[in-house]
């Protein structure tokens, strides 16, 4: 409570900065532990206490979640999958499932959203929760608590949190008790918390960043604490000033409440390079159909429509079109196709190929009663219907009928 004054040395002048709270903020963080591997062992018991890796399977694969059992071996979220395997040959390893890890994650949210008063999803499997005020009802760290040990208990699924006064404290201290603990820096205590870790511990801080650091001899945060600021500005441009910040136990973000996603966007990476327009054009009415299903399923409409190329080099091409409002396949897979047949010109092997869908309504799509889109309406609702009930791969068009590894392919991030 109260003021807290910040003095930042910046050339000849010092600058001082008040910030008055009328409360003290409680942040917590919530994480579900090594979630993908976690759905896979809720599936099949048979991989309790086995070391699991999820990824894909081929030499470019890379892992998108690990088991704690694999990552005493050294394995790690994003290494590539030749590498995991090396350091752990005995894991076993599968593609995973987007479908249930969705179904899961929304299982999750939903019970955090029924009790925390502001919720901020930052990915499939992190959460923040502004318990600003509820120490003079129930205490934060209580209610934290008692929330962790239901969505444990409901779902199966372990999760950790850390609490303090703001988000880059509360991430720390969660990865410093995972797996399934719960920890709480009280107020005043951040900098001294901070000080003893490893400067690759701060989340703005990435492996480039932390060997930059250990270059200059800044090993542990509370040495980069202790930095003059303009020393980290010349180095770091204006990301010097948020280092010291971090290093500080200083973040004002607040929590930000759930918005409506401004667009939506599929990617395939091949696992060889490919040059089969055949297969392009199927890949991509398969993807544009999966979107199509997503914006009916929100409610939504889409009036800007972005393929996008990585070739075998890396170089990477985008093409779009702005269209009237619409959510059906009919006039969305043949816009994609076109937009492909404009933007391929070159001929050369394709490495990744991908579709976004930008510029989303809320509501339905405005039929002409003279066109296919009345006609087709009740088709894309029985299909939609099939979808819900079976899945969303139990009733696909012909035309972009793909196999079940090539729907896998490409898994969302998972930070644990």
């Amino acid at each position: 409570m109260g003021t807290i004054c910040i003095e930042i040395t910046k050339g000849i002048q010092n600058t001082q900065i008040s910030i008055n709270f009328m409360q003290e903020r409680a942040i917590v963080h919530m994480d579900l532990d090594s979630f993908f591997v976690s759905v896979e062992r809720l599936r099949d018991s048979a991989l309790v206490g086995k070391p699991v890796i999820v990824g894909g399977l081929s030499d470019r694969g890379v892992v998108a979640a690990c088991s704690y059992e694999t990552r005493a071996f050294g394995v790690r979220s994003a290494m590539p999958m030749r590498m995991a395997m090396r350091l752990c040959p005995d894991a076993i390893v599968l593609r995973g499932d987007l479908e249930a890890y969705s179904q899961y994650s929304e299982a999750v949210t939903s019970l955090i959203m029924e009790r925390a008063p502001l919720v901020e999803k930052a990915s499939i499997d992190e959460f923040y929760l502004d318990m600003t005020g509820m120490e003079r009802f129930f205490g934060a760290y209580r209610f934290a608590t008692d929330l962790r040990e239901r969505i444990q208990k409901q779902t199966g699924l372990q999760i950790s949190f850390g609490l303090s006064v703001n988000k880059t404290v509360s991430k720390v201290a969660t990865n410093h008790v995972k797996p399934a603990g719960q920890y709480q820096v009280l107020a005043g205590e951040e900098k001294a918390f901070l000080a003893p870790m490893p400067v690759g511990k701060i989340p703005m801080i990435g492996s480039v960043t932390a060997q930059t650091l250990r270059n200059m001899g800044i090993v542990h945060v509370g040495t980069l604490s202790q930095m003059p600021l303009k020393v980290l500005e010349r180095s770091f441009g204006k990301s010097g000033v948020m280092l010291w910040e971090r290093a500080n136990g200083i973040d004002l973000r607040p929590v930000v409440p759930y918005s409506e996603q401004k667009s939506l966007s599929k990617e395939m990476t091949f696992d060889q390079d490919s040059t089969d327009v055949v297969l392009l054009r199927r890949i991509l009415g398969s993807l544009t159909e999966q979107l199509t299903y997503d914006l009916r399923t929100l409610g939504q409409c889409t009036s800007c429509v972005t393929v996008k190329l990585r070739y075998s080099n890396f170089d990477t091409h985008t093409r779009q079109i702005t269209l009237p409002a619409t959510a059906s396949d009919h006039r969305l897979i043949p816009a994609v196709v076109d937009l492909f047949e404009k933007l391929y010109d070159r001929r050369l092997l394709i490495r990744l190929i991908g579709v976004r869908f930008s510029k989303l309504l809320q509501g339905q799509e405005q039929l002409n009663l003279f066109d296919d889109g009345a006609r087709l309406a009740p088709l894309y609702h029985a299909m939609d219907g099939l979808k819900n009930r079976f899945g969303e791969f139990s009733i696909v068009r012909a035309s972009g009928l793909m196999g079940r590894h090539e729907r896998r392919n490409i898994l969302p991030k998972s930070e644990d």
